[in-house]
């Protein structure tokens, strides 16, 4: 009888045992995290098609040109405003959304990474901005919005909607400063590169609508699609993690 009495007792504390229960709770942090990043890019996605819509409309267009005219003069509307060392700062800002300074703070961020045997978060950087680049070209041309009918000294060669400058800052600059704030376990660091990141994607965005070479809706939905192209990348990133990678991530 007593044989009898023990073995049920025996069997949960083997299953007890067995870590189903322990791992499954030690993968609610991720699964958690994961589903919270899942509902931040769909609610992004949400916000860039609404605004696409509007756009396709017409509906922006109010809109458009009363946050313009806030940046020109009232003098003359070919211009904006403040004086001319300011004009040239905007001009100075707005490069650095630019593919070519991207493309050296890719290169930049890849070396760094590689420097200290981080290849696979290379890898991952490299992957985001460059597929980001190519979602951004196919995004300009499905929508091809005409560029703000303001004279303007920066030359554009491409579509308005959404603002490229805007989507590869907020894609390169975000992805970069994640990887770096990855590869370093200091909070302060973490900080300080995510607060970077954030800083040069919206002084970028900002940049544009100043010098009247993007309406602000275009600036809008590039914040909107690259923020979440950026947290879709890592997201998945992070589930496909093998061990050789998660062995990297440690410092």
């Amino acid at each position: 009888m007593r044989l009898r009495e023990l073995a049920p007792t025996n069997e949960r504390k083997s299953f007890g045992r067995s870590g189903l229960g322990p791992l499954s709770r030690a993968a609610w942090p991720g699964v958690t995290l994961s589903v919270a990043a899942g509902l931040v890019v769909a609610a992004l996605i949400l916000v860039f098609g609404a605004l696409a819509e509007e756009v396709l409309d017409g509906d922006t267009t109010a809109f458009d040109l009363a946050v313009l005219s806030v940046f020109r003069s009232a003098a003359d509307p070919a211009k904006p405003i403040g004086p001319p060392w300011l004009h040239e700062a905007a001009r100075d800002v707005t490069s650095i959304g630019s593919v070519v300074f991207l493309g050296f703070v890719l290169l930049a961020g890849v070396g760094y990474l590689l420097l200290i045997h981080k290849r696979a978060l290379a890898i991952l950087m490299a992957v985001s901005v460059v597929g980001g680049e190519m979602l951004s070209t196919i995004l300009k041309k499905s929508f091809d919005r005409p560029r703000p009918d303001i004279p303007h000294v920066t030359q554009v060669f491409t579509a308005s909607f959404p603002s490229g400058h805007a989507m590869l800052s907020a894609i390169t600059f975000l992805t970069v400063g994640a990887l770096l704030a990855r590869a370093n376990e200091d909070p302060r660091l973490k900080r300080y590169f995510m607060g970077l990141a954030v800083f040069f994607t919206m002084v970028v965005g900002v940049s544009r609508v100043y010098l009247a070479v993007h309406y602000p809706t275009d600036v809008l939905a590039g914040w909107c699609i690259g923020c979440g192209w950026a947290i879709l990348c890592w997201t998945v990133a992070s589930w496909f993690e093998g061990p050789s990678v998660k062995q990297e991530l440690k410092p």
